[in-house]
This record gives C-alpha cells, structure tokens and sequence, in this order.
C-alpha cells in the first residue's frame, strides 16, 4: 500500500467525535461519527450525497463485533432507517467530493466491503450478502484505487473491519516467525501492531492446568476458541483451525500451554532465541 499524507479535521476538537478524513490527491472523502451524534452526522452537507456506509458495535449477547456495509444514492435518507439497529455505536460514510459516484459504483464498493470484511474475519456483518455491479474497465480500476483508500483511512478513524488478523508483508518490512512448544506440541506466530497472531495449524494442549485459574479471562476466550470451532480436537492435541489474533505473546501462550506461561519467554525462534533476547537485541 503506498504512502499517505491523511488530513483529519475534529470538528468539536475530539477524536472520538464527529471529525472528517481526506487523503492527499483523492476525490474522496470519509465523515465518521460516534451514534450519540447522529443528527449531527446525518446534517452534513456530504450525506445529502452516494457513496458507501459502515456501521460497527457489537451484539449485545455474544459480545462479539458486529458490523452493517451498506450504499446509498442519498445516504442521508438510508442511514435513518438504521436508527431501528441496536447494535451499532459508530458510522463511518465514504463519499466523492466531485460527486461522481453512480448506483453502479456503490453498489460495486459495497460488494467489495463485504468481501473484504468477510476475508478479515474480524467482525461478524449483519448483511454478509450484496448485489454488486459490472463496471467497464477503467471504472472498476477507479473505484479500486477508492478502495485502497477506505482501508487506509478506517483504521485511523477507529476500525479494523478490513484489516487481516495477517497482514501482507510489505518490501523491506521484517517478519521473525516464532514457535512455542510444549509437550511435543508445536504453535507458531508473530507479533503484529496489534499485539501477537498465532497460525493455522498451531497446536495447543487438550486440557488445562491449575494455573489456568489465574487468568480467567484467557481461560473463558479458550472455551470460546473451542465453542466456535477455532480449536478443535486432533489427535493429541487442539489445533488452530485460522488465524487468531491475541493482545500479547503470554495470552496466546497461557491458551496454547493451557495454563500459565510467559510469552517472552515460551516463543521462541528456529535456533532458539526467546523473543525476550530477539527484542532486547533490538535496543
């Protein structure tokens, strides 16, 4: 992904409040909004236009995120009927500022969105189906490059919906895969900026010790790894059946030893560096 130059604008001066986002030499433009401001949101002058929509929260029973990818030829008039969503607590609108997207090209861009929160699989979508649209060529190349965009931007305006636990790995950007074994059992992973990923494949112990009761939380998110079908039973083992993002190195190793475990020390590299010695290398 090329480089940005990315202008937001707060309009009460707060980061979590209404606040606009523009890219450097782009058409585009996102205005986002936490749900207690959405009369404000709905009053902008860039909502009485096309252009895609994302709605994020998360249900209320499971707790999970949940998101709504929707397009509209007035977003304003659409995004009102979403009052009647429990769920969301943030919306964030793409539009053009030279006003130029057709019904064609939202509904090309929602089919896209989808698709691409769908292969993140961080968040559950609420309309997990589009319609989509044919564009010639040169069309589809644009609404593309608007897409780039989009990922660009929602991050920095607060959401991860398209964003792979896994990310590629850009030209020069270092990688060190590492492993934690135990027991004859093999996981492997890596940091990333959101803290530790662990790999399809890796393998975690079958049953839990004692230990595991000084981190209730990790102990419940394992349940819940096994519930949904993310752990499942192998042989000898758990394995991991995708990719699974933890907050750092010890939660994703308290979950494969199935009880305590101290990540800097328990991943470690081919010839066995720990990942405290690889980081403390690194200073």
């Amino acid at each position: 992904m090329a480089s940005a130059t990315i202008k937001l604008f707060l309009i009460h001066g707060d980061p979590k409040r209404l606040r606009t986002a523009e890219i450097s030499n782009w058409s585009g433009k996102a205005v986002a909004a936490p749900r207690t401001e959405f009369d404000e949101f709905l009053a902008r002058d860039e909502l009485a236009q096309s252009g895609v929509y994302i709605l994020t929260g998360a249900d209320a029973l499971s707790g999970e995120p949940h998101a709504y990818v929707g397009e509209a030829e007035v977003l304003r008039d659409r995004l009102k009927i979403h009052k009647s969503l429990d769920f969301w607590v943030q919306a964030t609108a793409f539009v053009s500022k030279d006003e130029n997207l057709t019904k064609s090209h939202i509904r090309y861009l929602e089919g896209r969105l989808i698709g691409h929160a769908q292969f993140a699989g961080r968040t559950k979508l609420t309309n997990a189906q589009a319609s989509g649209a044919k564009l010639p060529e040169s069309d589809r190349e644009d609404m593309e490059v608007f897409l780039t965009k989009v990922h660009q931007l929602l991050p920095v305006l607060g959401s991860d919906i398209l964003t792979p636990v896994v990310q590629p790995k850009t030209p020069g950007q270092k990688s060190v895969l590492l492993y934690c074994e135990i027991k004859g059992l093999r996981a492997t992973g890596e940091r990333t900026p959101d803290g530790f990923v662990v790999f399809t494949g890796s393998q975690a112990v079958p049953t839990l010790r004692a230990s595991v009761e000084k981190y209730p939380y990790l102990g419940a998110l394992r349940e819940k790894l096994l519930k949904e079908g993310t752990l499942q039973p192998n042989g000898s083992a758990l394995v991991f059946t995708k990719d699974v993002q933890f907050s750092s190195p010890s939660a994703a190793a308290v979950v494969i030893h199935g009880g305590s475990a101290n990540g800097l020390i328990a991943w470690r590299t081919q010839n066995g560096t720990t990942l405290k010695e690889l980081e403390g290398s690194a200073t």
